[in-house]
């Protein structure tokens, strides 16, 4: 267990098919080739012994330090020796004029430059095909190594020769001052090699990232200027990496099974695409200019939408076409801190969620806050979706938290019921779109009376996680940001202030609910943490959102990542990492304390977007 790295000491590099994870000791300890959700070719990450990895770094001690290149995802590692410092500079290539299907070149690149005296470097190269499931076999060849398993092969290009034994290739490395030398890991098509092409596929990439990342504008008014800037577009950046170039579905994180507390069974395969996920992603883009992608990822589901019936409509998505998501435990990995079991596949797929149906209806509504117009047979899958929750809203689900503990009557799921009717009531009013539009009102005020007279403790002046309850759930936090009931209802502020006085620590740290029926804890949830500062926000409470808001920022990496939950006393980061729900809170959080402080709206992707 002592082999295992804090999650903060990682950084992320990829080329919108795949990712890598990089620590700051030089080792790659997570990576799944050719795509995201392949399995993996080092997993160091959940079995530091047999998992597998690619490290680079000097053979005495040493001290290190990351950094991303300026507005890119290109990330150095500088190690710090008694001798001299070496520079560790890895990607993977993406070119400015990338045809929007794949990368040109699908390798893995890092480059060692010594920026002073001279420094001796160790080489460990060990893939474990198949999630360390099938044997791997590494040998020589000219230039390098190659290693095969499971069907697959992979070749490493090496500066410097490799001994080969056991299923691993090792040696050591010396560079001087000025020196770069390149090791090139391929695993497609052949990649360039010689240290020209290579400087120029890292120029090209650089070129990429920094063409795509987030600039002010002209005027110079951010509305992020003043609220971590740097951070957004860290963040941004990280949301992109996320993105599967192919289809522009968003990846929840590039990882399975980390824990959500260490030592116990809350372990998750994210790296998949949930339609809950929406909105919020949808907001986030938007209003970091990257409407491409806002657009790109709603056509998916509305492509998606014209494929199936409502019913057959899943929680989520792989990535790409053919996707599996049978949940399996793969026993013979420890997992990360002997954190088991590890899962591949992801049960949640088979649930009903029925808040998914007013996510993607609020989704699709922020279309019209662009150019895009909501075509014809866009609005029949729309109406669809809506005539569909119209039949079904009163139904028991398992809830935006995916409880496995059997359906209940979620306040929240019946919320995004209204939200399906109400903006779909708006559009069709909009667009004279056809629509029994006078049903829809009767269902949507039915569905608002049910809530607040089932969903409504009195005694307790707060809205319950479900219908006839008495626990508390943060996603009542999100009744106001949806429009149901608007911030000054007393209603909506007791929920605010039971949120606060049960479910947040003293520094604004927020746990989902109180309690489940799986075994163990589990840590504060950072985008239930943003939702607080964004009511908070709303609300007037100003300067106790900010304070919210700066203790968050103060919990990301160095490198300005964060995960899914945060450990309440020491704030180390918990699950899977980096999460993208995390950083589209972070990024609309910024958002609504620049509106609430300034008195602006800056939302051109609808005025409740949660």
């Amino acid at each position: 267990m002592s082999g295992y790295k804090p999650l903060a000491d990682y950084g992320i590099i990829g080329n919108l098919e795949t990712c890598a994870l990089v620590g700051r000791d030089g080792a790659i300890d997570w990576c799944c080739l050719p795509r995201l959700n392949s399995s993996s070719v080092f997993a160091a990450l959940l079995d530091t012994d047999d998992g597998g990895r690619f490290a680079i770094h000097p053979t005495g001690e040493y001290e290190a330090e990351q950094e991303y290149m300026e507005r890119t995802n290109v990330l150095q590692t500088t190690f710090h020796t008694e001798s001299g410092t070496a520079r560790v500079t890895d990607f993977m290539p993406l070119s400015p004029n990338n045809d929007g299907n794949q990368p040109k070149v699908r390798a893995l690149y890092r480059e060692v430059t010594c920026t002073e005296g001279t420094v001796d470097l160790a080489i460990e190269f060990a893939p474990r095909f198949d999630y360390a499931r099938a044997d791997s076999r590494v040998e020589s060849i000219e230039g390098g190594v190659v290693a095969t398993g499971d069907a697959r092969r992979i070749s490493l290009s090496s500066p410097t020769s490799l001994d080969c034994g056991d299923g691993a290739a090792d040696g050591t490395l010396s560079v001087d001052e000025y020196d770069s030398e390149w090791f090139v890991l391929e695993y497609g098509t052949r990649a360039p090699t010689d240290p020209d092409s290579c400087e120029y596929l890292l120029d090209d990439t650089v070129e990429f990232w920094r063409d795509w990342a987030h600039s002010c504008p002209d005027d110079g008014d951010c509305p992020f200027a003043d609220y971590g800037h740097d951070m957004v577009v860290r963040s941004d950046l990280a949301l992109k990496l996320l993105t599967y170039q192919g289809t522009g579905g968003i990846t929840a994180a590039p990882t399975t099974s980390l824990p959500e507390v260490v030592g116990g069974v809350r372990n998750w395969d994210y790296r998949y695409n949930w339609i809950r996920d929406g909105a919020f992603t949808v907001r986030a883009f938007g209003n970091l200019g990257d409407t491409e992608e806002a657009v790109s990822y709603l056509d998916r589901f509305l492509e998606l939408s014209h494929s199936v019936e409502p019913s057959d409509l899943q929680p989520i998505y792989g990535l790409q076409h053919g996707s599996t998501y049978e949940e399996q435990e793969l026993d013979h990995l420890e997992g990360y801190r002997n954190s088991s079991p590890v899962r591949i596949g992801n049960g949640a797929a088979d649930q009903l969620q029925l808040g998914i149906y007013g996510e993607l209806v609020l989704a699709i509504h922020q279309l019209s806050w662009t150019d895009r117009e909501i075509a014809d047979e866009d609005w029949a899958a729309v109406r669809d979706i809506v005539e569909y929750v119209r039949e079904v809203w009163d139904r028991p689900d398992a809830g935006i938290w995916e409880m496995r503990s059997g359906p209940k009557q979620f306040v929240h799921s019946k919320a995004m019921c209204w939200v399906a009717l109400d903006r779909g009531i708006e559009m069709a009013e909009e667009n004279g779109h056809d629509a029994p539009i006078g049903e829809w009102r009767d269902e949507r005020e039915r569905i608002k009376e049910a809530v607040i007279e089932r969903g409504f403790d009195e005694e307790k002046n707060s809205f319950t996680q479900a219908f006839d309850d008495d626990q508390l759930d943060a996603s009542l936090l999100l009744l106001p940001l949806s429009g149901l009931l608007p911030f000054d209802d007393p209603r909506i502020e007791g929920t605010i202030d039971a949120v606060i006085d049960r479910l947040a620590t003293d520094e604004g740290f927020v746990y989902r609910y109180e309690h489940d029926d799986l075994p163990g804890d589990e840590g504060t949830f950072v985008l239930c943490s943003f939702w607080l500062v964004n009511c908070l926000a709303r609300m007037g409470r100003t300067e106790r959102a900010r304070e919210l808001f700066e203790n968050l920022r103060e919990q990301f990496s160095p490198l300005g990542l964060v995960s899914e939950q945060l450990d309440a006393e020491t704030g180390t980061l918990l699950g899977n990492f980096p999460q993208a729900f995390s950083h589209i809170g972070f990024i609309n959080s910024a958002l609504f304390l620049h509106e609430a402080e300034e008195g602006t709206e800056v939302q051109p992707f609808g005025p409740e977007s949660a």
